[in-house]
């Protein structure tokens, strides 16, 4: 399971035009909304996402779905930065069980996503919330908006049984991951996984597959991980992009996966779909050298 899934909720589409069923679930003793600190999480000493009572709760809201029959609703927040992402965030992420990142991410681009559309994008009038917070609508040319994700790929280049890692020059010390980029429009993902290799390092490849995709909520991605076949090892990385990037072997990998001190470099976190990418990769390669 990738980083950010697995929520488990019933996001209850069918109640989100229901104002009258969503007023009484919220009024329900049993709704819970959750904390969050500008967008960070809360947590409990136990490290599982910190929920309140509604009783006299003001302010809009965001029906989350039901836990069960719990409903789950998060604050629409007025934001007063955008954008920002958040490395300290990681700290607390690497706390929480797979559901409650799932869950607080959903919140987390949701508020993102209310506060970059809060004008409409045909007429410009302001915007107003529906849909349980699923929707903004423009009361004056009646134009819907809706909750969009950016896809972006994100791809190892293997090449001679090795795969290219690469950093940016604002990652932590020692840090490297794979290479990612938004799709463009008109552009399928091959054709966006070979581009992107090819402007950012310089390679050619081919071959390309899906492996697993992941919402990444900063603000409001879907990351599609792919591996391609490269040409050759040569590199021209892009300077503006790219600090550093080389090639590494299957045990370098797992090194680096297993926070081996000796490691060749620091793998993403284990909620990052680059950490999956490079765990598919090393347990497909050790298949390949067995048969």
């Amino acid at each position: 399971m990738t980083g950010f899934t697995g929520h488990g909720l019933d996001r209850a589409d069918h109640l989100r035009l229901d104002p009258e069923r969503l007023a009484a679930m919220a009024a329900s003793p049993g709704a819970r909304l959750l904390r969050l600190d500008a967008l960070d999480p809360v947590l409990e000493p136990e490290g599982r996402l910190a929920w309140a009572p509604l009783d006299g709760v003001q302010g809009e809201l965001l029906f989350l779905g039901l836990d069960g029959e719990t409903p789950l609703f998060a604050p629409l927040l007025r934001l007063e930065a955008l954008g920002q992402r958040a490395w300290s965030v990681f700290r607390l992420l690497a706390m929480m069980s797979a559901k409650d990142a799932a869950i607080w991410a959903a919140a987390r681009s949701l508020n993102e996503w209310h506060n970059r559309h809060a004008f409409c994008g045909i007429c410009g009038a302001a915007t107003a919330a529906y849909r349980a917070g699923w929707g903004r609508k423009c009361p004056s040319c009646a134009a819907e908006h809706f909750p969009r994700v950016d896809p972006v790929v994100i791809m190892l280049a293997e090449h001679d049984g090795r795969v290219l890692v690469a950093r940016q020059p604002q990652y932590p010390q020692g840090r490297y991951s794979a290479l990612a980029g938004f799709v463009e429009p008109g552009e399928s993902i091959e054709e966006a996984v070979a581009r992107e290799l090819m402007e950012e390092a310089g390679v050619a490849v081919s071959n390309v597959r899906y492996v697993a995709s992941q919402p990444w909520p900063f603000p409001g991605s879907l990351m599609i991980a792919c591996l391609a076949e490269a040409q050759s090892d040569a590199l021209t990385l892009d300077g503006a992009e790219l600090e550093h990037g080389f090639w590494v072997d299957r045990a370098g990998v797992l090194a680096a996966l297993a926070g081996e001190p000796d490691a060749p470099f620091l793998a993403p976190p284990p909620f990052a779909i680059a950490n999956t990418l490079l765990t598919r990769w090393s347990e497909t390669t050790a298949q390949g050298e067995r048969t």
